[in-house]
């Protein structure tokens, strides 16, 4: 059983990195139990606001190691946070040549249908509001793994038109 549990963490730390961009701690908790119960084994990197996203993002600053900061293989991002919010960090993302393709899911508490409207027409891949029920949102996330984890093609991504990294 030793051998079976080191070859899964080898195999997960081989995975892409899901970045949470999410400013309530309680949230991030959440999400993380949620990952747990749903089977994504994927790390798990959190950004507490849409500056620190960009800074992931573009491999700068404390993010500047490449190895410890991959590109993610999705963002789940909120729009209300402090500073730069959801829709800034969309908007940038698809402004960026590399980035252009990486998949974001906007997750959030609201489902006003403005916020929705505007979310797909900056290029979001899908909306999804957060359940308040821990059930429910072990539910969304299992629909998420299967999806975007399990059964869609990843898109090539790359930091400023480096396709290494």
């Amino acid at each position: 059983m030793g051998v079976i549990t080191s070859q899964s963490i080898v195999s997960v730390s081989n995975q892409p990195p899901i970045l949470v961009v999410e400013d309530n701690e309680d949230h991030v908790f959440l999400l993380n139990h949620a990952f747990q119960k749903a089977g994504i084994l994927n790390p798990v990197q959190v950004a507490n606001n849409g500056e620190d996203a960009i800074a992931y993002l573009e491999g700068t600053g404390r993010y500047s190691d490449w190895k410890e900061f991959p590109l993610p293989l999705m963002v789940l991002l909120d729009i209300k946070m402090p500073g730069l919010g959801g829709f800034d960090v969309l908007r940038w993302i698809r402004q960026q040549p590399g980035l252009k393709a990486l998949r974001v899911a906007m997750l959030t508490s609201s489902d006003l249908d403005q916020e929705i409207k505007l979310a797909y027409e900056l290029g979001a891949n899908v909306f999804l509001t957060k359940p308040v029920d821990l059930n429910r949102l072990v539910e969304m996330v299992k629909v998420v793994r299967a999806h975007w984890l399990e059964l869609a093609q990843m898109p090539e991504v790359c930091r400023g038109g480096n396709r290494s990294s």
